[in-house]
C-alpha cells in the first residue's frame, strides 16, 4: 500500500469522512486523496459508497463528519457552485450537456462571452466557436464544427467535449464518472487517450469506473471502497487485474 505523500502535493484530501442518511451509514471514516497531475481511480462495487463520496466532494451532500482540504486549506463545499469555484469539474454519465445546443454553447455553458454596443448585449457566438475549436485541437480533439448540435455527437465525442472544457477553463480537478460506459472499443480508447492528455495538461483526474481493464491503462493509483469503508490505496504497480477484482468484491485482502 502506498505511503502518504506530502500535503503540499495534494490537490484534494478528504479526511475521516462519514455520511449517514438516517440510520443508514453510507460512508464510515473514509480517507481519500488526489495528488497533483495524477489520475486517481476510485473503485468499488455498486453500493460501495463511490457516488456518495464524490457527491460530498462536489457539494451535493454535506458530510455528517470529516474534513475536506483543497490544496492544503480546509474548505466547506455547500453546493455544486462552490465546488466549481474551487476548480472542481465533474463529467457525469449524462454529461450535463444540452443536446439542442451547439458544441460551442455547451463548451462555454454558464461562462458565455458577450459583445455589447451601448446598452445592447448579445452572445459572442463566433468567439465561442473559434475558442472551442482551438482548445479542443490543443488536446488532440478535432471536431467537424463548433456549431454542430451536441445531440448529433456520439458518446465518446460528448465525453471529449466535457474533458476539453475542463482543460480550457483551468480546472484543478476533473471527475470522470463512468466515462467509458456504453462506448464502443474505439470510442473508449479515445476517451482514455483524452484522459491522459488532460493529465499532461496539468489536471488531476478522478476516474470512476466498473471497467478494471480501462482503469489500469490510465490510473497512477487506485483507491478501493467496499461497504462504505476504505479497503486501501495502491499504486499502479502494486496490483494485478485479479488483485483489484478481489479487493472490490472482498474475496481476498492483500
Amino acid at each position: 500500500m502506498t505511503s502518504q505523500n506530502g500535503s503540499e502535493n495534494l490537490v484534494v484530501k478528504m479526511e475521516n469522512i462519514t455520511m449517514r442518511f438516517g440510520r443508514v451509514t453510507a460512508l464510515q471514516h473514509v480517507d481519500f486523496e488526489v495528488r497533483r497531475h495524477e489520475v486517481m481511480a476510485l473503485l468499488g462495487d455498486n453500493g460501495a459508497g463511490k457516488s456518495t463520496l464524490i457527491k460530498i466532494l462536489t457539494g451535493v451532500h454535506t458530510p455528517t463528519s470529516g474534513q475536506i482540504y483543497i490544496e492544503g486549506k480546509p474548505v466547506e463545499i455547500r453546493n455544486p457552485h462552490a465546488a466549481r469555484a474551487l476548480g472542481i469539474e465533474t463529467a457525469y454519465q449524462d454529461l450535463a450537456l444540452v443536446s439542442s445546443m451547439s458544441i460551442g454553447r455547451n463548451f462555454f455553458l454558464g461562462r458565455e462571452p458577450t459583445r455589447s454596443i451601448g446598452p445592447m448585449g448579445w452572445l459572442d457566438i463566433q468567439r465561442m466557436a473559434r475558442e472551442t475549436r482551438q482548445s479542443l485541437a490543443e488536446i488532440g480533439i478535432n471536431i467537424r464544427s463548433a456549431n454542430e448540435k451536441v445531440g448529433k455527437l456520439s458518446g465518446g465525442e460528448r465525453q471529449s467535449i466535457a474533458i476539453g472544457r475542463a482543460v480550457h477553463f483551468g480546472v484543478k480537478l476533473l471527475i470522470l464518472d463512468e466515462p467509458t460506459s456504453a462506448l464502443s472499443v474505439a470510442e473508449s480508447r479515445k476517451v482514455l487517450e483524452y484522459t491522459l492528455n488532460a493529465k499532461e495538461r496539468g489536471l488531476s483526474v478522478i476516474f470512476i469506473t466498473h471497467n478494471v481493464h480501462h482503469v489500469m491503462q490510465v490510473a497512477d493509483r487506485y483507491t478501493i471502497i467496499r461497504h462504505g469503508k476504505n479497503v486501501g490505496t495502491y499504486s499502479r504497480d502494486e496490483l494485478t487485474l485479479d488483485d483489484i477484482s478481489n479487493l472490490i468484491t472482498g474475496d481476498r485482502e492483500l
